[in-house]
């Protein structure tokens, strides 16, 4: 197989975990404070969409950046009034928001662009991509890497900041207290409600990066229920890390490599097959997951 054709797959990979990679910091973060957030998947779709609204109007990618990461943080902190304030439970409102996203971006993709299925051009902008000139004495290297975005490596950045934050700060030590039990952090003086509530947002923040990458990473597009569950995957990511951002970063890569297994092959098996890849393969790795943790446990309980 051609060294520059196995380089393209691997970079194919590397655009696929981007979005996959910051749900999954989303979920874990929120996980870590003892909140279930199910909304992923309608916060990455806000975010794409929104990004993408921005850029037809103004064909800037700053301000579209600020316009998915709003959507995304606003669509989690309307999940977090209902699931902790009001004590809604998670999987009603996540499944709730979730289809109010979907069926709300695509009446609005009718409205403002006059179209239904896929939107594209209108002389929208992606994101700018690094520069790695200096890679060039080395094609494989260079294709490996080519055309990715700031964004693309700032999902690297944000597990090592989410790792150092929860495991080296006094605010992050609040942060999983709360999470192995609210009532205790609440008997030392935490406010356990502002910690989830501030959990829930950032991961509609992270989310909001994972979107508008996945809408303007590559080629500046939006489809409707683009993002095709990858907020489901990302909650597989993030449990088989078991809560660690930087094993997130292993277990997102994996369903990355999935995802671009399926795209690559869809010129030589049938279509339906491929697309079913990627689901698949989290249905298998939670499963092998949770049979690992099953045995585990047996075996601590025996004393073996």
């Amino acid at each position: 197989m051609n060294d520059l054709y196995v380089a393209a797959v691997i970079n194919t990979t590397f655009r696929y975990t981007t979005p996959v990679l910051f749900a999954a910091l989303g979920s874990l973060f929120c996980t870590k404070a003892a909140v279930f957030n199910v909304a992923l998947e309608g916060q990455l779709l806000a975010a794409s969409f929104f990004a993408i609204v921005a850029n037809y109007y103004t064909n800037n990618v700053f301000i579209s950046l600020l316009a998915g990461v709003g959507a995304g943080a606003f669509i989690a902190w309307v999940v977090a009034v209902f699931q902790i304030k009001w004590k809604v439970r998670d999987m009603v409102v996540g499944t709730a928001m979730n289809l109010l996203v979907q069926s709300t971006t695509a009446f609005l993709m009718q409205i403002i662009f006059g179209s239904r299925g896929t939107v594209q051009g209108f002389g929208m902008v992606p994101l700018p991509k690094v520069n790695l000139s200096f890679l060039r004495f080395s094609p494989f290297l260079y294709r490996m890497f080519e055309d990715l975005s700031i964004i693309d490596y700032l999902g690297y950045v944000a597990a090592v900041l989410i790792f150092i934050y929860l495991y080296k700060t006094v605010s992050g030590f609040h942060h999983l207290s709360v999470g192995i039990s609210t009532t205790a952090a609440e008997s030392l003086g935490i406010n356990s409600q502002r910690i989830q509530i501030r959990a829930v947002v950032i991961s509609g923040i992270l989310c909001g990066f994972g979107g508008v990458v996945h809408a303007m990473g590559n080629v500046t597009v939006f489809a409707e229920n683009m993002t095709s569950g990858r907020g489901f995957i990302a909650m597989g990511a993030a449990s088989m890390a078991q809560g660690h951002s930087l094993v997130a970063i292993a277990s997102s890569l994996f369903f990355g490599t999935m995802l671009s297994l399926s795209k690559t092959l869809q010129g030589y098996i049938n279509s339906y097959f491929t697309e079913a890849i990627p689901y698949l393969s989290t249905v298998l790795a939670i499963t092998i997951y949770g049979v690992a943790v099953t045995v585990k446990r047996k075996r601590a309980n025996k004393g073996i």
